[in-house]
């Protein structure tokens, strides 16, 4: 059986939407894409090499696969730790509007998607990857289908934008699992799925 994880870079208030450029999701009149990109790093570099690394399967949802989709499959260096694996293992996109996906390896998932989600863990081995995708990953989390965070969260604040963590998320306590920082203070913190939260009092 697999494991899920995701990787999500966010800011200090929790915005997701558009690290990675400009014109990445101005969805909602977001002016403010590409918000990640001054701090990457060797020390970023580093960490994301470690993650590509492990994974034996992608889970993507539609628009970060379509992202993905428009560069990886250009990148074809062999020595490139992020496109060798992008571009060779299979990749699942959860998606009811994508009626083709012609980047080699891609499987459409097209019904309930916590079914498709929790039966893919099953069918599989080793660590399933997403990497963005926020929406997808707030219908997982409520499914508690995701077993490890890892959490990039990065030294700015911008005020507006879509964000991870919303009201109404499912309640749900995590299991500290190790931290880092980079050398552009890029908080890196991974957590493991524990279930529900407990309470007390002070």
């Amino acid at each position: 059986m697999a494991t899920l994880s995701l990787t999500q870079s966010l800011t200090l208030d929790g915005v997701v939407q558009a690290p990675g450029g400009p014109d990445e999701d101005r969805s909602d009149g977001f002016e403010h894409g590409g918000w990640s990109v001054p701090y990457g790093d060797e020390d970023f570099g580093r960490f994301m090499d470690e993650v590509f690394a492990r994974p034996t399967a992608f889970l993507l949802g539609r628009r970060t696969y379509d992202i993905f989709a428009g560069y990886w499959p250009k990148q074809t260096d062999p020595d490139d730790p992020v496109a060798s694996k992008l571009n060779a293992l299979p990749k699942y996109v959860a998606s009811t509007t994508l009626t083709e996906a012609d980047w080699a390896g891609t499987t459409l998932l097209r019904g309930d998607v916590a079914q498709e989600v929790a039966g893919l863990k099953e069918r599989l081995d080793g660590e399933i990857q997403m990497h963005g995708s926020a929406g997808l990953a707030r219908t997982l989390l409520d499914h508690d289908l995701i077993d490890t965070l890892h959490l990039l969260v990065f030294p700015v604040v911008l005020g507006t934008g879509r964000r991870l963590f919303t009201d109404g998320v499912r309640p749900t306590a995590f299991r500290p699992a190790g931290t880092r920082t980079t050398g552009t203070g890029v908080a890196i913190h991974t957590y493991e799925l524990e279930g529900r939260p407990s309470y007390g009092s002070y």
